[in-house]
């Protein structure tokens, strides 16, 4: 005869360890990420050390920070507020939690619409020449990893408000703040790359 058992309450949800399985999955992803970054920066560096007629390089004269800058800080002020809601589920707060994480969240769909704007402003194309080819494929693969990261603190966002996480399981979270700061740092290294070498003069 078979006994039968009544579920009192939720399944918990996430590990226990903040370095579970799925913690180690992410750091191996960012890894391959941020190579694929780094190539991609890398052709800009070894296109910037070549001859180029003056005024050429970067094409369409010195870059505009006017979008750029402000577009830079909102992120950076996202990935500090998501480390402010990882603070937070550590301390039992899962008020502050939801908060940080949908105010992220909500900042990274900021940057989104304000690099759109600034993809529009640009007075060349895609295929114009190396450079543009380059601004275009780097800051839409960036762009591209944002939607994706959006997404996961969007999600994050909503189990937190379901009461999904406490003070000892909240592995999903360092997963996707994780995530989160590395697209933060990506951002950083593009915004140096395409923004302030040229405007300091540096070639490569």
């Amino acid at each position: 005869m078979t006994e039968q058992y009544t579920l009192e309450g939720r399944l918990p949800v996430g590990a226990i360890n903040t370095r579970a399985s799925g913690w180690w999955a992410m750091i191996f992803t960012v890894f391959t990420e941020a190579s694929l970054f780094a190539y991609l920066l890398f052709s800009y560096y070894y296109l910037a050390v070549q001859p180029h007629p003056a005024g050429s390089f970067p094409e369409g004269g010195q870059p505009d920070l006017t979008l750029a800058l402000p577009n830079t800080i909102i992120l950076i002020a996202s990935s500090v507020l998501v480390a402010w809601a990882q603070l937070g589920i550590e301390q039992g707060s899962k008020r502050r939690l939801a908060l940080g994480l949908g105010a992220g969240a909500a900042l990274g769909l900021v940057f989104l619409v304000l690099q759109c704007f600034e993809w529009a402003e640009k007075p060349f194309a895609l295929s114009s020449s190396p450079y543009s080819s380059l601004y275009f494929v780097v800051t839409g693969f960036h762009m591209a990893h944002v939607v994706l990261g959006v997404a996961m603190l969007a999600a994050l966002t909503w189990w937190s408000s379901r009461g999904y996480f406490n003070r000892v399981r909240y592995a999903h979270i360092h997963i996707g703040a994780l995530y989160w700061h590395f697209v933060d740092a990506v951002w950083i290294a593009v915004f140096f790359t395409f923004y302030l070498t040229p405007l300091l003069g540096l070639r490569a």
